[in-house]
Formats: C-alpha cells, structure tokens, sequence
C-alpha cells in the first residue's frame, strides 16, 4: 500500500471530530491493576488519588464484537476515522495533570481529533492520528491528555515484521528495575483496559499473521510501569506532568529493564529491550 492509496485529505476531513463520555472512577479497577503489577500499595477507598497513567482504566471502549477487525482491533476507533492502514499501535503521550482524579468521583472525557499525518520510513507507510482529550471533575479540569497513535501497512503473510530503527539506550544510570513480561500480565492488562487486539494474547496469531517473534506487550503497560516507576522513585513527590514515546515494540520472549536517572524538573526513564535499545522513552516533571 502507498500513500496515494490512502486519500489523506479524505481522513483530514475528520480532523476536528469530537466526543464526550462520562464515567466514574471505581475502586475496582484500580485494585486489580494494583495486583496484576504485584504493587503493595494499600487497597484504594473512596477519596485516594488515582495514580498518574492509570486512567486508562476508564472510558473503555464500548464496540460490539461484530465491530473489530480480524486482529481484533476495533475498526472504528471513536473520534479517529476508519483506517485502510489496519495494524494500530500506541506511539506516544503527553500528559498534564491539574489535579488528582481520585476514587469514587465522576468525571467528564471530552476528546478531539486534533491532526493527521502520514509518513513513509523503513517499515513503510504510516499514519499518525494524534488525539487530544481533558477530563473534568467535581473541581474542574483535572488533566490533558495528547495521545499519539500510529496505523501501519498489513504483514504480508510468511514474512517477519519489520522492526524500526534499533538506537542504543543510556547505561550507568541510578535507578534500574526488572520487568518480566509474562503472558498472564499481558492477558490481565488487556482484559483490564477492554483491548481485544489479538497480538498481546494470541501467540499463534502475534507471531504466524504479524511476524513478530512473540506476544507484544502493550504500549500503554509499558508507560504505566515507567510512570509507576518514577513514582516510587520519588516518594512524597508529585507527578504534575509526562511525556512518553515509543521507539519500538517489547515482547514476552525475555525480561526488560527499567531504567532513570532525576533531573531539575523530575526525571528521565527509559524502557531497555533485551538487546540494550530503547523500546520507550518518558520525561516526568515533579512537584
């Protein structure tokens, strides 16, 4: 597939989309995010802050079954147009929080299609949908959200995916944590956000469809663990805001690493493949 196959000014048209959702905070949620990532932190009650990244948990999405794609991907994807690109991965965020979302609240999503791009690299085209969305709560804006999503070309059956651009990731650095990506982690974070895509618990499908050489572990699992991580490095801090991209896919085929180092403002985080290279990179401004 080419870029003059995908009629851009068509999908630009859509630029401006909007919608909005409400949705209450349940402890219930949270509490099993907390033991599917093994945290001791105390059950969360009414009243507790919901941590940074973790609201992914709400606003799920609501498509019927008959709705997804093969691979199980929803075809459409709310204010984001019906891709012909079919394979859907997270590229990155930014994130300010204004204030606490806490348990037991509810709150008020109001999301916009903001921009579409398409650009065209080693592993083919791709199209950039950037979506940008603010909740509200009983107090106001509790924080901004610009999420970046990326659409690439089909697998063609019998050949491998083709991975992005590998860049070496920083060493020596202060703050290093393990992270076994396991497929019962991957099987609990996707039933927990409500996302069917079959690369993160169909290993048949992940690795004989789409090439790649074992389940993928999510992008937005990968930023949780990396929010989590500068915040238990910062103890009595305030996360106030970050910022995530993704370099490139991590699988469940070995354990990865956490790594940071503090900053003037926060701190820096990377996640490290395996192999030594950066799979996702974040930056976290503390109070």
């Amino acid at each position: 597939m080419t870029t003059t196959t995908l009629n851009i000014e068509d999908l630009k048209s859509h630029v401006g989309r909007k919608q909005t959702a409400t949705d209450v905070i349940h402890a219930g949620p949270a509490n099993q995010l907390r033991l599917a990532l093994g945290r001791s932190d105390p059950e969360f009650r009414d009243g507790d802050a919901l941590p940074a990244a973790w609201l992914g948990l709400y606003f799920l999405p609501r498509i019927p079954t008959a709705e997804l794609r093969p691979d199980g991907s929803p075809r459409d994807t709310g204010v984001i147009p019906v891709m012909p690109l079919p394979r859907r991965m997270f590229a990155g965020e930014r994130v300010r929080l204004h204030r606490p979302v806490r348990i037991g609240e509810t709150v008020r999503r109001e999301t916009e299609l903001a921009d579409i791009s398409v650009k065209t690299g080693g592993t083919g085209t791709l199209v950039f949908a950037t979506v940008t969305s603010r909740v509200f709560g009983p107090e106001g804006l509790a924080l901004e959200d610009e999420r970046r999503t990326v659409f690439r070309e089909e697998v063609k059956t019998g050949e491998r995916n083709q991975a992005p651009r590998r860049e070496p990731a920083p060493v020596d650095l202060p703050w290093r944590r393990r992270i076994t990506p396991d497929p019962v982690l991957l099987f609990r974070f996707s039933a927990l956000t409500f996302n069917s895509h079959r690369i993160h618990y169909d290993r048949a499908w992940a690795m004989e469809v789409e090439g790649y050489p074992g389940l993928v572990v999510h992008g937005p699992l990968t930023a949780t663990l990396l929010i989590d991580f500068a915040r238990d490095q910062n103890p009595g801090r305030r996360i106030v805001a970050y910022a995530t991209q993704a370099r490139a896919p991590l699988f469940d085929t070995a354990p990865f690493e956490l790594r940071g180092q503090p900053t003037a403002r926060g701190c820096d985080l990377w996640a490290v493949t395996p192999e030594g290279t950066l799979a996702m990179s974040a930056e976290v401004e503390l109070a």
